[in-house]
């Protein structure tokens, strides 16, 4: 396919650089031999624009160029597109041009070609022309920003509510304006009337001292009308003898207390050593009492293992002297078997020995007794 393409853009269109298969899309990657196939069936007449410029601005800015003629055309192409025909993608530029050769054929036929196509081409694309301005600088960049903002600020306006009505809000000011007044107004009457009760307290104190004072004065009149000095210095001294007897008195009252208190206290304390000191000797008396029950236990168990010990020497005397008893019975009782036994053998023995004597004497040939060995 690949080979057809090229006998097209060679032999038939006969554009200004020769492709061959092998570099078929380093010759597409910049879009200018694209802007050619076009400009020779009339659909791109700004080629003059074009740039055979393999930089990244005058690519963006062929195929920016390109995007609508092929969008009239029919023909699939899109930024993703666009990016694998300019990094040399295998495949990817001629996709395009085999798209662009079919569409061009299908338009020949129908005859919509030149002017006519003009009339039906759409405006740019938008994605193109931003990554173009992209390229080109950051001031559409900034400005759109900017826009934004604006914008943003513009609605953040529109979005705040109304204010309300003068006369809602003059209702409102005059409802506050009432309140406060009602409260300073209760305020006020409460002070008074706290004021007006601290006025008749402090009035009634006052007439309770006044009164007393009154009563105080006319007590101090008639006791110095009624008694004269001499009978009020007796007085005062029959007072003071009596002070001084009761106080006398008291303090015999707290000697004797603190006498008997520590009497007591001797005694309390001699007693408890009486007490502490007969449990000690009990303490004693009962440990000397275990201690003797212990000996006497200990006594009686060394008893006990003595008679034991003494019990079982008897008892292995007993056994020793019963075994040799035993041992000596049977040594009687096997001799005369032995004997017996001795004189089987012997008698064997002889048995065996006379008869091969005469079986030697049969042996020899002459028959004579010295052969026979006798």
């Amino acid at each position: 396919m690949t080979e057809i393409l090229c006998q097209w853009l060679n032999q038939e269109l006969k554009v200004s650089q020769t492709v061959n298969p092998k570099s078929f899309a380093k010759a597409f990657s910049n879009g200018y031999l694209i802007g050619e196939v076009l400009h020779k069936f009339d659909l791109q007449n700004d080629f003059s624009e074009f740039s055979e410029s393999r930089v990244s601005s005058a690519k963006l800015n062929n195929f920016s160029r390109l995007e609508p003629t092929l969008h009239l055309l029919g023909v699939q192409f899109d930024q993703k597109v666009a990016n694998n025909i300019m990094t040399e993608k295998p495949g990817a530029a001629t996709k395009l041009v085999y798209e662009l050769y079919t569409a061009l054929q299908k338009k020949k036929k129908s005859g919509l070609i030149g002017v006519e196509m003009h009339t039906l081409q759409p405006l740019p694309n938008t994605r193109l022309q931003n990554t173009k301005s992209e390229a080109l600088g950051d001031q559409r960049l900034s400005r759109r920003r900017q826009n934004e903002i604006m914008a943003k600020i513009q609605a953040a306006i529109i979005q705040i509510p109304k204010p309300a009505s003068n006369r809602t809000l003059k209702a409102l000011e005059a409802q506050k304006m009432m309140k406060k007044k009602k409260e300073t107004e209760d305020v006020a009457k409460e002070i008074k009337k706290f004021e007006e009760l601290l006025k008749k307290d402090l009035q009634a104190k006052d007439s309770a001292s006044k009164a007393s004072l009154d009563a105080a004065g006319q007590t101090t009149a008639d006791l110095l009308n009624t008694y004269s000095d001499d009978e009020y210095i007796k007085k005062i001294q029959k007072r003071l003898e009596e002070d001084a007897f009761a106080r006398e008195q008291r303090e015999k009252r707290r000697r004797r207390l603190l006498m008997d208190q520590l009497i007591a206290h001797e005694a309390q304390e001699e007693a408890y050593r009486e007490e502490q000191l007969i449990n000690r000797l009990m303490r004693q008396s009962q440990q000397e009492r275990r201690i003797a029950v212990q000996l006497m236990h200990v006594r009686h168990e060394k008893e006990v293992l003595w008679q034991n010990r003494i019990f079982r020497e008897k008892q292995y005397e007993e056994r020793r002297l019963k075994e040799f008893q035993d041992a000596l019975d049977r040594e009687a009782v096997n001799v005369p078997s032995l004997k017996t036994f001795l004189r089987l053998l012997l008698t064997l023995f002889c048995q065996v020995k006379v008869n091969k004597v005469v079986g030697v004497c049969r042996q020899s040939p002459n028959g004579s007794s010295f052969s026979c060995g006798l």
